[in-house]
C-alpha cells in the first residue's frame, strides 16, 4: 500500500486525528508519533486495529496508555518516554521475537527528528553486539516456559478438560515459536505470525513435545543445555 493509499485508510485517517489531537493537547511534550502492527506492514483490513505510539521527551508525560473504539474503529494507544524507549530497544530478553518489529517497523505521522529511525539504529547496533551464546542463554530460558505450558496443555488433556487445553495448547505453541526465532534470531510481527512462520499453526501435543525437543538438542549442542545442576540454577 503506496502513502496516498494509506491516507485514504479510515483507520490511517483515525491514527492521524489522534495523533493531532495528541500534539494539540502536549504540544511541548510530544517528540514523535507513528503507527506499528498491521497498518506499518501494509497489511491494513476493516478489522486492523489502530497501534498508535506516542514518544514523549520524558517518562510520564503526555497523554495516558488507553485503547477506545473511535468513529468505528480499535486505537490501541501507547505512550512512552524517549530514554525508556531506547533502554528497551538496547536490551534483548526472552520475549525478542515478539517485541523486537516495534523498534523495527514504525510509520511516522509525526517524527520531525527521524527518532524513530534512531529507535530502529539503536536496537540494530545492539543486535550487532549480541553473539550466538547470548541468544541461546535467552533461547534456553524461553524453552523452560514453552515446555511448562505443554506440559500443562497436556495435563489438561489427560482430564479432558478440552476447551482448557486447546486455550493453553495455544499458548504452548507461541513460546515454542519464541523458542525457535531466538535459536534462528528471527523476530516476527506478532505472535500469530510467529506460530505461523515455524510451521506450528496447527500442531498438536505431540507435534509441540517433538519441537522442543528438537531445541533441547540444539540447545545443548550450542553448549547451553536444558538440563543441569542446582549449581546451574542458582548461579
Amino acid at each position: 500500500m503506496t502513502t496516498d493509499q494509506l491516507g485514504t485508510s479510515p483507520r490511517w485517517q483515525v491514527a492521524e486525528a489522534v495523533a493531532d489531537a495528541v500534539r494539540a493537547r502536549h504540544p511541548a511534550q510530544v517528540l514523535a508519533a507513528g503507527v506499528q502492527g498491521a497498518l506499518a506492514h501494509d497489511e491494513d483490513t476493516g478489522h486492523s486495529e489502530v497501534e498508535l505510539v506516542v514518544v514523549t521527551y520524558r517518562s510520564g508525560e503526555g497523554p495516558r496508555p488507553a485503547r477506545r473504539r473511535i468513529d468505528g474503529v480499535l486505537v490501541d494507544l501507547g505512550v512512552i518516554g524517549a530514554p525508556e524507549y531506547l533502554r528497551h530497544a538496547r536490551t534483548l530478553s526472552t520475549s525478542w521475537p515478539l517485541v523486537a518489529d516495534r523498534y523495527l517497523t514504525t510509520v511516522p505521522i509525526h517524527d520531525p527528528q527521524g527518532w524513530f529511525r534512531q529507535l530502529a539504529n539503536a536496537h540494530l547496533a545492539r543486535l550487532a553486539e549480541a553473539g550466538g551464546g547470548e541468544f541461546a542463554t535467552l533461547a534456553r530460558e524461553a524453552w523452560c516456559e514453552a515446555k511448562a505450558r505443554h506440559g500443562v496443555a497436556a495435563r489438561l488433556a489427560e482430564w479432558y478438560d478440552t476447551d482448557a487445553a486447546v486455550l493453553v495448547l495455544a499458548e504452548a505453541r507461541t513460546a515454542t515459536a519464541v523458542v525457535q526465532g531466538l535459536l534462528q534470531r528471527t523476530y516476527f510481527r506478532d505472535s500469530v505470525d510467529g506460530v505461523r512462520r515455524v510451521g506450528l499453526a496447527e500442531a498438536n501435543l505431540t507435534a509441540v513435545a517433538e519441537r522442543l525437543d528438537a531445541q533441547a538438542e540444539e540447545l545443548a549442542a550450542a553448549g547451553r543445555p536444558v538440563d543441569g545442576t542446582m549449581d546451574d540454577l542458582l548461579a
